[in-house]
């Protein structure tokens, strides 16, 4: 089991944006704008989906470790901290997933 968390992530994410764009792969995609962080982001979300759908466990696992970083590279690009995301997600979780979707609707 490992200890390394999202939160982890982010942090590392955060100190490679600042590094320049030369030496760092998260600075470079952010750099880019928001446009170039999330089409990659999007690449990797259609490769983890073929994954799954492929069941092919390994590669899923890979993908979607790529997905996790990019979400977070797109997150630090717009300055939203991942606390943000956790605690929307801790807020749906008040009630059933099928009960937020509903209220979305109105």
């Amino acid at each position: 089991m490992t200890t390394f968390t999202l939160d982890d992530l982010a942090r590392i994410v955060s100190e490679r944006a600042a590094a320049p764009a030369t030496e760092s792969y998260t600075a470079k995609l952010i750099a880019g704008g928001p446009a170039k962080a999330a089409k990659k982001l999007g690449e990797e979300a259609v490769e983890a989906a073929i994954a799954a759908v492929e069941r092919d466990r390994k590669n899923l696992t890979a993908e979607a470790a790529d997905v996790l970083y990019h979400l977070l590279v797109v997150l630090q690009g717009a300055n939203i901290p991942l606390s943000d995301v956790m605690a929307e997600l801790e807020r749906r979780t008040a009630q059933s997933g099928l009960a937020e979707k509903a209220a979305r609707k109105t």
